[in-house]
């Protein structure tokens, strides 16, 4: 009699978590080095081996290397540049808030459809302003000739900052400079897990961190080098826990074949994984996808292969505030995406609020 030993199953392969952002290539503007920020990032800088150039100013990086513009465009995107911000007038930034607090610009995530494809130029790589108590400084007149009303700053306009905070550290100094003004809010927008440098701060409930979540088709096509999905979900959690004001920007919303099953699993995966009784207070906020004939030129140019759908004849005009046509979805398209997620939005989370659709 012949013994069959059972086969083990295979084991599961566990997925490394997504490391933080490391830069190859550095450049400083000297100044930089006179900020105790500026010496941090160059000790960081130095004690990692990461070779660094100098530069007369952030908004000069030339002669990045790679033989094409596409590889130029990769390199980029790895290249950090640490200068001043000599521009302390904030801009605007509606709906999402009163006013873009300008601590970084750049980003190292390459999401297709990002409009700062277009935004940032011939400039994609990400620079850091080491003088963010002059920042600060000019955030406070704001709150001040707004008083008695609340200021709403925004963080993450041009950039995703928890993606640069273990080299920064400037959202620290801005959460806490927040916690202490009864009539100063924060806000700020990821697709990185990297939560941990702010779980333990005081911020008094004045900064509200909300998180990109979309359709399991979008984040697989059409964002790279960004967080999971679940690993947001999991940093989500934790933000709730430390009492943060928690948010969700599903953005960009995209109509592809099946997106209402898409949006449907989307609510349901973050209703499961979330804490119980975190609909209080919870915030969404859901932007259409949409673009420029100058962005559809640079989509096309940097991502070849990319499956985003572009097809002006499909689209409606939309006045874009830049002077530039942005092309959204048809009214009957809109208006379906818009109830179709706002009903599934509800039926998780009936105390929960959308903040706009765009």
């Amino acid at each position: 009699m012949s013994i069959v030993t059972p086969e083990r199953p295979p084991a599961k392969r566990t997925r490394k978590p997504t490391g933080l952002f490391i830069p190859e290539l550095v450049f400083f503007e000297p100044d930089a080095l006179n900020y105790p920020k500026g010496e941090r990032i160059m000790e960081w800088v130095k004690s990692r081996n990461i070779p660094y150039r100098m530069t007369t100013s952030h908004n000069r990086i030339t002669n990045l290397p790679g033989e094409t513009e596409v590889e130029q465009y990769k390199i980029a995107k790895r290249t950090l540049v640490v200068g001043l911000r000599k521009t302390l007038t904030f801009d605007q930034s509606k709906p999402s808030a009163d006013y873009a607090i300008p601590i970084a610009t750049g980003c190292m995530g390459h999401c297709h459809y990002c409009y700062l494809q277009t935004t940032l130029g011939a400039k994609p790589y990400i620079r850091v302003y080491v003088n963010t108590g002059d920042i600060i400084d000019a955030a406070k007149k704001y709150i001040t000739e707004r008083s008695p009303e609340i200021t709403t700053f925004e963080a993450a306009c041009t950039s995703d900052p928890l993606g640069l905070e273990h080299i920064t550290g400037s959202l620290t100094e801005l959460i806490e400079f927040m916690a202490e003004e009864p009539l100063g809010r924060l806000r700020f927008v990821t697709k990185y897990q990297h939560v941990e440098p702010l779980l333990k701060l005081k911020h008094n409930g004045h900064t509200r961190v909300r998180f990109s979540v979309n359709a399991d088709y979008v984040i697989k096509n059409f964002e790279p080098a960004t967080s999971r999905f679940e690993e947001r979900i999991e940093a989500a959690g934790q933000i709730a826990r430390a009492g943060y004001p928690l948010g969700f920007i599903i953005a960009p919303i995209i109509w592809h074949d099946g997106w209402e099953e898409g949006y449907s699993e989307l609510l349901e995966k973050l209703a499961h994984a979330l804490p119980p009784g975190i609909g209080q207070g919870l915030t969404f906020e859901m932007i259409q996808h949409r673009f420029t004939k100058t962005a559809k030129t640079v989509i096309e140019k940097r991502y070849p292969k990319s499956k985003l759908e572009m097809d002006i004849e499909k689209r409606k005009k939309k006045w874009g505030k830049w002077g530039q046509n942005k092309y959204v979805y048809p009214d009957e398209q809109q208006t379906a995406l818009r109830e179709f997620i706002t009903e599934r939005i509800f039926e998780h989370f009936p105390e929960a609020a959308i903040d706009y659709f765009t």
